[in-house]
């Protein structure tokens, strides 16, 4: 029996690392090898949770991890077309039927195969040639979430644009919203390196929001102009909260402007610290963006093309036999932006 190693919640704050049977895929199935598998904040939330709520009842249960894979195409079912051994993917976890890979489903991207179950190019998988690496073909998924909260933004090319938070789906952003023409794109974070990271990527200014007044430097980037009060306030447009804490919230109603808007793509936490009075003067618009409707694919052209720009978000490559290095530098808040997880060619 062939086996494989993959990566599970274990106990609070720790993962398992388990040997299994390795899948064999049914007639419209395909067997992928994977190459590299990005980390991702909800790993680390069902890590902090020991598990996942989706046993009877809402229980906790254990579950596998990651939803952000790249492989290569190992095996394919006789039904299966348009894929072959030795074919380079990118994976869809939402297109899974027996459920989401990584995050409740029975699969999980920090494996060293997965099961593609109906295997069908442009709805569960995309192929991306050789020369692109696998760890930025990792990158696939959450610049797919990255894209979504920007087509959710509406962003024009005249829009002057903040991103808060500069992790991978800020900085993210910050790339597609500058592919898009937009005329000027600011991040703001309380991390010197990260801000670094942010200009190499695109950005035309970063405010470091743990020294800097946030409203006063927008303003100076962007411009004076007024709320519904005729009160100033900055002339940002749109403000994207990529960092999920308070403080965005409130940095934002003391700078928005009357009819700014704001997308909010962070998991939030609840809070009753947010000054909704405030929203009300601005007629501020708060616009929410979860996953990828369409986008899962749509990223994958231009992570090709632009495949240079979009490494510099990957901050560490932590090979698989360190996975509990790599889980604890993802977990250490200010330890890394994006944490990779790559495997070895071996069958």
């Amino acid at each position: 029996m062939a086996t494989m190693k993959s990566v599970k919640t274990g106990p609070q704050n720790q993962i398992d690392v388990i040997e299994t049977e390795r899948p064999a895929p049914g007639p419209k199935d395909a067997l992928v090898r994977i190459r590299a598998c990005g980390i991702c904040g909800t790993d680390t939330f069902f890590l902090h949770l020991g598990g996942g709520p989706f046993g009877p009842g809402g229980s906790m249960t254990s579950l596998p991890l990651g939803h952000e894979p790249a492989g290569e195409i190992v095996e394919v079912g006789a039904e299966v077309s348009g894929l072959k051994a030795g074919d380079r993917v990118v994976v869809n976890p939402q297109g899974a039927p027996s459920g989401i890979i990584g995050c409740g489903g029975p699969l999980g991207g920090l494996s060293e195969y997965l099961l593609i179950e109906n295997a069908e190019v442009g709805r569960s998988v995309a192929v991306f040639p050789d020369h692109v690496p696998f760890d930025v073909a990792a990158l696939n998924e959450p610049m797919a979430v990255a894209l979504h909260c920007v087509n959710r933004s509406g962003a024009k090319p005249s829009d002057k644009v903040v991103v808060f938070g500069a992790g991978p789906i800020g900085l993210g952003a910050t790339i597609w919203l500058k592919l898009r023409g937009v005329e000027h794109v600011v991040v703001a974070d309380v991390i010197p390196e990260r801000l670094e990271t942010a200009l190499a990527v695109g950005a035309d200014a970063v405010v470091n929001s743990a020294t800097e007044n946030v409203t006063e430097r927008l303003t100076e980037l962007h411009g004076e102009a007024a709320n519904a009060l005729g009160q100033p306030r900055a002339g940002t447009d749109i403000y994207i909260d990529a960092a999920g804490a308070p403080a965005v919230f409130n940095a934002v109603i003391d700078s928005a402007k009357w009819g700014a808007k704001m997308v909010m793509v962070a998991v939030q936490k609840k809070s009753d610290a947010i000054d909704l009075g405030g929203m009300l003067r601005s007629e501020l618009t708060l616009i929410a963006s979860q996953g990828y409707p369409t986008e899962i694919f749509e990223v994958t052209p231009q992570l090709i093309e632009h495949q240079e720009r979009f490494a510099r978000l990957i901050s560490h490559r932590v090979p698989f036999a360190e996975a509990e290095q790599a889980f604890a530098l993802a977990m250490t808040p200010g330890a890394a932006e994006k944490v990779v997880v790559t495997f070895d060619d071996r069958d």
